[in-house]
């Protein structure tokens, strides 16, 4: 197919790459002109801009910091849109603004699903992501063979704006269980016991999560933090599951106690930070850097 992959960041550069190894005609587009010339060393073609992305092209993608880029993206006055062409996005965005796109979009005859992603930047590099899609079934059915091209397991979430959604909801839970194993890990480290050994004992036990299994140790006792994940990304997402649960009246109370925890670490540690480093605001002391 012809593609316009919008945004080559950490995913976006990797994934697009998948795109080009299948056999699809890839022009991609990033504001960075180094990430631009990375793509076109991966094989891919450069675009100038959003509107040489879209032209022509058959599928759209787009995976952005946020919904407001998306909307700046696609719906830029004089975007040489074809009718029949479909948008896929895959920015981690809004549901309720997604549903507004889509909207605009379909008065050009452009029909828009949403397909966030999870898995990560290794995820991205390993095409093990998976994918949650929300839109119409028949649409979805067309491009679910170019979503398999950059990931593993693709779930069908309901319609436009529910794959965010769903995101939304697994990065919520994902970034309490990481504020829950950052608290124990300065607990048990105050207490006097290694934190190697707490992190071992968790994972052979019911304490483990994806935090636990996968960024304790390589990111967090080591000091690096160079997990790759932006922290104001993850305040962003769980920002986006607490106004989920106002929306439904959800009153359990911690997803919008989880966002303020990381609306105030992003505003501690500043626009730099990966997520990881929510830990350091704990107290929590690295055993060793690498």
């Amino acid at each position: 197919m012809r593609i316009g992959f919008i945004g080559l960041g950490n995913m976006g550069l990797p994934m697009a790459g998948h795109l080009v190894a299948a056999g699809h005609a890839v022009r991609g587009f990033d504001l960075r002109a180094e990430a631009v010339a990375a793509f076109v060393a991966a094989g891919g073609t450069a675009a100038r801009g959003v509107a040489e992305a879209t032209e022509d092209a058959e599928l759209t993608i787009t995976i952005l910091p946020a919904s407001a880029d998306v909307r700046a993206a696609l719906l830029a006055p004089g975007l040489p849109w074809r009718r029949g062409t479909v948008a896929i996005d895959m920015t981690s965005g809004e549901p309720a603004a997604t549903i507004e796109i889509g909207r605009a979009l379909a008065r050009h005859g452009v029909a828009m699903i949403d397909a966030p992603v999870s898995g990560g930047v290794k995820g991205a590099r390993a095409k093990s992501l998976t994918i949650m899609v929300g839109g119409d079934d028949e649409i979805v059915a067309r491009c679910e063979p170019v979503l398999a091209a950059m990931g593993a397991r693709i779930f069908r979430c309901g319609g436009l704006g529910a794959g965010q959604a769903v995101k939304a909801l697994n990065n919520f839970v994902s970034a309490a269980g990481l504020l829950a194993a950052g608290e124990a890990l300065t607990i048990a480290q105050r207490f006097g016991i290694e934190p190697e050994r707490l992190v071992d004992i968790l994972n052979a036990s019911t304490g483990r999560n994806n935090t636990t299994e996968n960024k304790l140790k390589p990111f967090v006792l080591s000091g690096t933090h160079d997990d790759g994940f932006a922290l104001r990304l993850m305040a962003k997402d769980v920002a986006i599951a607490a106004g989920l649960a106002d929306r439904t009246a959800t009153r359990g109370g911690l997803a919008a106690e989880t966002a303020r925890r990381w609306a105030e670490a992003a505003g501690a540690l500043g626009a730099g930070a990966n997520h990881t480093e929510i830990i350091r605001l704990l107290g929590f002391k690295a055993t060793a850097r690498t």
